[in-house]
Formats: structure tokens, C-alpha cells, sequence
């Protein structure tokens, strides 16, 4: 068995190592707050002696940088008093100072609406059950999980496939996904492309949710069923705007034969050997994902032969908000016929990068062959 060479574009990430490194000081910060609290008591009254022995070379700013730092890493009822204690040692050097360290009063008011913010932030991570930089890291390892679910399994030496993700505006989040699947004998391979409703980081969550169901359903639904169990999903969250469309196949491995489902998707691309060219499938239309009840997803069957090809891509490669549907996706099927003189590996990133949609929408291309 081969493994094939999946191709995930991952332009649009940051590194999540340094992030996850502080993420655990989380649970030790959690279990000792007060020991925090008294570091940061400590080095402000360090940082109050400095100031007060050193009032022309020490800065006000330094207050600022505790603020900070205290913000970052303390509950919103430890983090004030810390600030209280902040405030009080800035209150006092400030008229102990008065007449030698010039525009006290400006800097203490800049240390204060610092304060003001950092309770907030502190506030907002709260609200959601995290300490430090814990919130950061978990949005970190919510778009790798997400990533990691589009990528292909091993294929036999006479397969090939790749998957581009792109987000819109190289966002770290996209509403664009893709779930895949091999069957346990090794002769089916099924690939779902799907597209919620929005893009970049209001469709990411949705994205993550959906794509841990969906990769469930894959290979355990028979795949005449599985645009029907995604929509009866969608249909049970109930979300406000809960539709989503999605394009799945089916491919036997052995015989090349495969089945194709749409629901509200854009049609698949089918590269010939025998005549050289593209052509767009046209069957298997059904509705959008999480709109109608009890909806039906008709198939278009096909195959696979040596040296052909299938294209899955969602709407942000062909669609343009000045140009009509059919130019876009003739635009993709131009692009596609000068890419392949030099054969069908990288078609997908390629895509990605000349869609119609530019940086503006989310864009995902899966290409899959037979050599």
C-alpha cells in the first residue's frame, strides 16, 4: 500500500507552538491565584521603590507592563485586586513625586483605562471557562482538528488525490471543509466537501461541529444515505442559519466506478483521457443541507478510468460578484485544461490560488486521479 500525497494548505495558520506551551501555565495558574496575586503585589511595590528612587530614569510605564501581565494570566476578581493594589502604589508616589517627576497625572490615567481593558478581556475569558492564554489555545487546536479531518487516507499506487483549504482573507478559520474516508476492505474511498453558510471565523465553529458529525456518518452510512443523514443533522441544531451545502462521492477503488451526490452544490469536473477534455457533471441535484424535511438526494453514477480525473470545489472558485456563474466556472475549467500539460499533481492549490472569488471567499479544491 502507497500513501498517497495529500496536499493541505495550511498558508492561512500560525504557529500554535508558543501558544500551547503557555496554555500550561493554565491549570497550575488556576489551583495557586493568590500566589499570582502576591508575585504581582510584589513587583509592584519593586517597581513603586524604583520609581521612587530612581524618578527620572524609571518610567510610569512600568505599571502598564504589570497591568498587562496581570491581565493576561488572573480571574477578574484576582486581577482587581491586584489593580487596587496597582492603583493605591500610584496614588501615593504620585504625590510623593509631584514636584520632581513630570506628567504623573497623564500616566496614571493611561495605566487606568489599561486596567479598565484588561478586566475586560479577563472578563470575556472568563465567560467562557479559561484562564491565560488557555482561550487562544484552544481556538488553536479547534482549526488543527479541523484541518486534520480533511486529510485523505492512504491510497493504492494507481490513486492519487489532494485537498486545498483556503480561507477567506487568510483567516485562521473557514467555513469550507473536507471529510474523507476508506472503506476497512480498502476499496472505497468516500470524500464530502461541504460549505456552511458564511465564511472565515463566524462559519468556523459551525465548521467544527459539522465536520466531527459528518466524518462520523462517512463510511457508516451507505453512501445513498449519507446526504439524507446529514440533512436530517442540520434539520435536529436547529441553527439560526444552519443551511449548508455539500458535494459527496463515492469511488471504488478496484473498478474506478463511482457515485456522486449534490446537495445545493456546485457540479463536479471530469477530466478525459480518451478525448483530452473537461466536462462538468450534471446529475445528482438535491436541496440545500438543513432547509427541507424528509428531502431526497438523487446519484449520478461514473467512472474513473487511467488518466482521468475528478474535481470537487466549492463556490468561492467559480463565483464572482461581477461575473455570471457559467463564467466562473468556464474561468475554472481554462484554468484547469493549462495546469494539467504538466500532469494533475498540485491542480488543487493551483485552483485555490487563480478562484474567481480571489481572497474574498473561502475556497476548497479536492482532486482526485487515477495513474
Amino acid at each position: 500500500m502507497a500513501t498517497n500525497e495529500s496536499i493541505v494548505s495550511r498558508r492561512s495558520g500560525y504557529a500554535a507552538g508558543p501558544l500551547r506551551r503557555l496554555s500550561l501555565l493554565g491549570p497550575w495558574l488556576s489551583r495557586a491565584p493568590w500566589v499570582i496575586v502576591g508575585i504581582f503585589l510584589s513587583l509592584g511595590v519593586l517597581a513603586t521603590v524604583a520609581v521612587y528612587v530612581w524618578p527620572v530614569s524609571v518610567p510610569w510605564s512600568v505599571y502598564c507592563l504589570l497591568v498587562v501581565g496581570a491581565g493576561l494570566f488572573l480571574e477578574p476578581r484576582f486581577l482587581l485586586v491586584v489593580f487596587i493594589g496597582l492603583f493605591l502604589a500610584m496614588a501615593i508616589l504620585g504625590v510623593y513625586l509631584s514636584g520632581i517627576k513630570t506628567a504623573t497625572t497623564g500616566s496614571q490615567i493611561v495605566t487606568v483605562v489599561t486596567m479598565l481593558l484588561m478586566l475586560w478581556l479577563s472578563h470575556a475569558r472568563a465567560q467562557v471557562g479559561v484562564v491565560g492564554v488557555s482561550g487562544e489555545s484552544m481556538l488553536v487546536d479547534m482549526r488543527d482538528r479541523l484541518r486534520a479531518q480533511g486529510e485523505l487516507p492512504d491510497l493504492p499506487p494507481t490513486w492519487q488525490a489532494e485537498v486545498a483549504l483556503e480561507s477567506a482573507y487568510g483567516d485562521g478559520f473557514a467555513g469550507d471543509f473536507v471529510v474523507a474516508s476508506r472503506s476497512t476492505d480498502g476499496r472505497t474511498l468516500e470524500v464530502a466537501l461541504v460549505d456552511v453558510s458564511g465564511k472565515g471565523r463566524e462559519a468556523g465553529t459551525r465548521s467544527l461541529l459539522l465536520s466531527g458529525a459528518l466524518g462520523g456518518l462517512l463510511g457508516e452510512t451507505h453512501e445513498d444515505g449519507f446526504l439524507q443523514s446529514a440533512n436530517n443533522h442540520l434539520l435536529r441544531l436547529r441553527w439560526a442559519e444552519g443551511f449548508a451545502t455539500a458535494v459527496h462521492v463515492a469511488v471504488d477503488l478496484e473498478s474506478g466506478n463511482f457515485t456522486i451526490g449534490y446537495a445545493g452544490h456546485p457540479a463536479a469536473a471530469q477530466f478525459a483521457a480518451g478525448s483530452g477534455r473537461w466536462r462538468m457533471l450534471t446529475g445528482g441535484r438535491g436541496p440545500l443541507l438543513g432547509v427541507i424535511e424528509e428531502a431526497t438526494y438523487p446519484r449520478e453514477s461514473g467512472t474513473i478510468r487511467r488518466g482521468d480525473a475528478l474535481v470537487l470545489y466549492s463556490d468561492g472558485v467559480i463565483e464572482a460578484r461581477d461575473k455570471a456563474l457559467v463564467d466562473g466556472i468556464d474561468r475554472m475549467l481554462g484554468r484547469a485544461e493549462s495546469f494539467i500539460r504538466t500532469g494533475f499533481e498540485g491542480l488543487a492549490q493551483r485552483l485555490c490560488d487563480q478562484a474567481a472569488a480571489g481572497l474574498g471567499d473561502d475556497r476548497a479544491v479536492v482532486t482526485i486521479w487515477r495513474t
